[in-house]
């Protein structure tokens, strides 16, 4: 596993910083399928917590659209695209967040591909909100109502052929066969992946 300690350090410094005339942080972690924004939010809620700053880490998978409402759309098998979450939805989401009040929000249980409803709960007293996901600063509507929102912005930046790479062992470890990884990852992920290449708001840091 790759040390991203050096990466946590970074970004917990500004935070603590920032927090001194704000009573709760919207942090915004972006990156392409497979590119790591899972484990660095992860790691970073972990560090914050442990110096005595609540924080937690809220995934934009809660916003996919339900499988049924991708197949009548015709869009089922570029699920994860841009068109495939309601995104407006998750617009309000953040901006509800940035009130500092308590948010109930959905997450993806990716076991049954499904979005289940007010599964989890950001408290009232929450110091910091990790929000991690593709198009967190995606440069076109709805997304990029979100830029605003956003305390402090960070995008992680995979070389295409690595994230290719993992995008097919992601697959793999479902229980695909290697034809079909390579096919999942080629016809849809990286579509998206150089989708968000092409349309990035500029971030705070890039990892």
């Amino acid at each position: 596993m790759i040390d991203i300690s050096r990466q946590v350090t970074a970004l917990a410094e500004p935070i603590h910083a920032m927090r001194a005339d704000r009573s709760r942080l919207i942090v915004a972690i972006a990156g392409a399928p497979a590119s790591g924004k899972s484990t660095l939010a992860s790691e970073l809620n972990r560090r914050l917590n442990a110096q005595k700053c609540k924080s937690c880490v809220v995934p934009m998978d809660g916003f996919h659209l339900d499988n049924r409402v991708l197949e009548a759309r015709g869009l089922l098998n570029r699920k994860g695209a841009p068109q495939t979450f309601d995104a407006e939805g998750f617009v309000h989401l953040i901006g509800r967040l940035r009130g500092g009040a308590e948010v109930v929000y959905p997450v993806f249980d990716r076991a049954r591909d499904i979005a289940i409803a007010g599964a989890e709960v950001v408290d009232k007293d929450t110091q910091v909100v990790i929000v991690e996901g593709n198009y967190l600063l995606y440069d076109a509507a709805p997304w990029s109502g979100l830029a605003p929102l956003w305390d402090l912005k960070v995008r992680i930046d995979v070389p295409l052929p690595e994230l290719r790479s993992r995008l097919i062992q992601r697959w793999l470890s479902h229980g695909f066969s290697r034809t079909a990884a390579t096919r999942r990852a080629e016809a849809n992920d990286i579509p998206n992946a150089e989708a968000l290449a092409s349309k990035s708001l500029p971030a705070d840091f890039i990892l």
